[in-house]
């Protein structure tokens, strides 16, 4: 940790020279919008060097301008390590202006200099084809929050903060994104940040009172009312005001330095052994106007300060002649030939005043979190694995092991100060999915008081369960992005809440990896537990799968999703995505006793296959070469259940018949190897599930999903596929496969009906499920459980 602020003076030659590089930063933001040509305006303006397409948002630039360029004289004064989080990410170039000032973005981007040619190329790529996005993406120097949808600044910032001590995190809190719901809910971060271990977040709400067409909230709420706000929350904060540079550099100065201060002075106080409970956290309010230093009016209409000011407030220059000049002039009155040389280099008195080395805000290894990257300590899988004598014949709690298997985890990646490298992010539910074997090993994370009656609540615990899914999976996507590892788990159906989220994560891995200088980070993992069948209890509010349809779309080598059908295959598929790099890992599996299938060896070889014929389960002749009369194929816990259940009907009352039965627990397997690094081959694709037999596929989602998958596949037509459609409500666990068609009964009627033969028995064994179906529902309708038959059936 570095030692506080002990200088806050702001002299006048301070306060020239940050105007300076601060007008610097808002031309190259300027240009960056409009210029193609003649960019640093050496020639008079004309319309040739205008873009044809003017795209960018100029309202809010001038304000994060502003705090950067105060953030690198804090960082220069200080040696202090900073993360900046832009919240109105539509700011794009001025955060890609400020990091070229810097040097990092030439460093990065060779081929974009720091002279007259890379400046020019600077601001042709700006938002045009073959060039860079308008936000802050993931091609932006210093960044981990791409800002376009909003809502997540503040909970990036605190993800990024867990477990890193000595870092601070900025983060610009535009007042629209304030009113989203996310953000609304991420002002609560004093109740879990740690000053022992975790490092700070410093909030920065950028009051400048409009939306796109509008006002925002609290833009117009007072600063009492703004204080009490924060103040509930846990904050302390800074008030800073004003429409003359002049007075607000030094007033904002003065704050950036009082809130550094005050945050070590809460983190020594608290590493020192000294109580942190009531401390409030240092955030500032800072009002400016929107689009500041901008064109005032444009044709007799309010600009500067207005909601006009938000994308770009001069649209017709290259038709209007007028607008042409008033472009011009608003250039001019950042006097860029005091602040680049004649070769087009930035002037040394604004190289002089950014900071150095990876202290520079755009080089931050924090925000580039693969080089900080360290592999996870995972003991052997044998530690925690079941013993499998002969499938089926056990149930367990499937998800138990990964509870044992993540404390330990946590054991073996701590750190002395009480930090690690792991955590577990879950919404109130930790225990509720089986999961409390991680607090043998640490607690859940909790800053504000407790009573005797609270369990497994601790200020250095570091399992962290809050009720907000978009909590939880922001703070994982940060503490990813930083360097860390973890898990986010979640109901199933409730991961609905922040799928957007997650594909937004998706998509910043998918251009990440086209970035040779961004590190690999470890994998987004997402376990869906209390899944759509066995939240029975619950009713049809929390059955859903959806989330499997949300993610297989996406970037194919990205995203994957996983079905383990017990124990054994779930930790292997747990060790494997805890391990890998630069993926979304979904995960599903149900948290209630299931019958457990496969030893360990077999379960680390389905993993690794994708998917597997088990040739225990079917009853065809495996010697010969002859394709089985039908398959029966199944993905999931509770349909491989239903499938076992259904061969095991056939093989009694229709032996004649030849049954294979194909287990998926890698959904992406069915897409064409040409389509997804984990899809198979024709002769892969065959060899499980023939040619031409027809194929009864128990699924545990939508069966859409499994049809979209299959799309493109020779005779697509002959999978017929059960799964959830969308029937529910509080009921039994066997009813619940019942309502949907996806019984053992449904499936054993529906593989005679496809294997195109009447072996001995069909018939009988049709009327024996219809039987059993008017059964089952007066019986639970009687007795409110299911039949006894159902409820011991084990595979045998």
């Amino acid at each position: 940790m570095t030692a506080s602020t002990t200088e806050t003076t702001y002299s006048s030659d301070e306060l020239d020279a940050d105007l300076r590089y601060w007008a610097a930063a808002n031309y190259l933001t300027v240009a960056q919008i409009y210029l193609q040509d003649n960019v640093l305006l050496r020639q008079p303006l004309t319309v040739e060097h205008i873009k044809p397409r003017l795209l960018g948002h100029w309202g809010t630039s001038p304000g994060l301008s502003m705090i950067y360029t105060l953030l690198n004289r804090l960082i220069c004064r200080t040696g202090s390590d900073w993360l900046y989080v832009t919240g109105p990410g539509h700011g794009g170039p001025a955060l890609v202006a400020n990091t070229y000032l810097e040097g990092t973005y030439s460093e990065i981007y060779p081929d974009i200099s720091l002279d007259s040619d890379g400046v020019r190329r600077l601001c042709r790529q700006f938002s045009t084809p073959g060039g860079i996005p308008s936000h802050v993406s993931v091609q932006t120097p210093g960044s981990i929050h791409e800002g376009g949808e909003l809502g997540y600044a503040l909970i990036h910032a605190a993800g990024a903060a867990f477990d890193n001590p000595d870092l601070v995190v900025a983060c610009v809190v535009g007042d629209g994104e304030a009113e989203t719901g996310p953000l609304s809910g991420s002002w609560k971060i004093p109740a879990f940040l740690n000053p022992v271990r975790d490092g700070a977040v410093l909030p920065i709400l950028h009051l400048n009172d409009a939306k796109i067409s509008g006002p925002t909230v609290l833009g117009r709420s007072t600063d009492q009312a703004i204080a009490d706000y924060l103040g509930g929350q846990g904050w302390a904060p800074i008030f800073v005001e004003g429409d003359d540079p002049r007075e607000v550099f030094p007033a904002l100065q003065f704050a950036l330095a009082r809130a550094h201060d005050d945050i070590r002075r809460i983190q020594r106080a608290a590493r020192g052994g000294e109580s942190h409970h009531g401390s409030a956290w240092p955030a500032i309010v800072l009002r400016t106007p929107k689009g500041w230093t901008g064109p005032h009016e444009v044709d007799g209409k309010l600009i500067e300060g207005t909601h006009w000011a938000h994308q770009v407030p001069l649209s017709g220059v290259r038709e209007n002649p007028s607008h042409l000049a008033q472009l011009e002039q608003w250039l001019l009155s950042y006097d860029p030939g005091s602040l680049f040389d004649d070769n087009g280099v930035p002037a040394a008195h604004i190289r002089e005043l950014t900071p150095t080395g990876d202290k520079r805000l755009g080089a931050t290894p924090h925000a580039n979190g693969g080089v900080l990257l360290q592999p996870l300590v995972i003991r052997e899988l044998e530690n925690y694995a079941l013993t499998i004598d002969s499938p089926g014949r056990i149930s367990h709690e499937t998800t138990t092991v990964l509870g044992e298997m993540m404390r330990d985890i946590y054991l073996d990646n701590a750190r002395p100060d009480g930090g690690g490298t792991f955590r577990l992010f879950c919404p109130d539910e930790t225990a509720s999915n089986r999961l409390q074997a991680v607090f043998e090993a640490t607690d859940r994370c909790w800053q504000l008081p407790t009573t005797e009656f609270d369990d497994n609540l601790a200020a250095d615990g570091r399992v962290m369960e809050v009720l907000s899914e978009h909590l939880c999976e922001g703070w994982l996507e940060a503490y990813l992005l930083s360097g860390r590892h973890g898990l986010f788990a979640s109901y199933e159906a409730f991961a609905m809440v922040s799928v957007s989220m997650l594909i937004q994560h998706t998509k910043w891995l998918q251009h990440a990896a086209t970035l040779a200088w961004r590190a690999p980070v470890a994998s987004l993992n997402v376990l869906l537990t209390s899944t759509c069948w066995r939240n029975d209890h619950n009713g049809f509010s929390h059955q859903g799968p959806g989330l499997i349809d949300a993610v297989i779309p996406l970037a194919p080598d990205v995203v994957r999703v996983w079905l383990p059908p017990d124990s054994n295959t779930l930790l292997a598929v747990a060790d494997h995505c805890f391990r890998s790099r630069g993926h979304v890992n979904v995960l599903v599996v149900d948290k209630q006793s299931h019958p457990q299938y496969l030893t360990l060896t077999e379960a680390r070889a389905h993993a690794a296959a994708g998917a597997s014929r088990w040739d225990w389960a079917g009853t065809e002749n495996t010697a010969t070469p002859r394709d089985p009369e039908i398959v029966l194929a199944c993905a999931g816990d509770v349909p491989t259940e239903e499938t076992l259940a259904a061969a095991d009907l056939l093989r009694n009352w229709t032996p004649e018949l030849q049954v294979r039965v194909v287990n998926v627990i890698d959904l992406m397997a069915l897409l064409p190897v040409a389509d997804h690094p984990h899809g198979f081959s024709e002769d892969q694709f065959a060899d499980l599930f023939t040619d031409s037999v027809d194929v009864v596929f128990a699924f545990h989602g939508y069966p859409r999903a499994v049809h979209q998958l299959l799309h493109g596949r020779p005779n697509a037509q002959r999978f017929h596929v059960r799964g959830f459609i969308e029937q529910g409500t509080t009921t039994t666990p066997f009813d619940m496969v019942v309502l949907n068609k996806i019984s053992r009964y449904h499936l054993a009627i529906e593989a005679l009906d496809r294997a195109h033969t009447a072996p001995a028995g069909a018939e009988e064994l049709r009327q024996h499920c219809r039987d059993q179906l008017t059964r089952h529902d007066a019986y639970i309708r009687k007795h409110f459980e299911d039949l006894p038959e159902i409820r011991e059936w084990r595979w045998s």
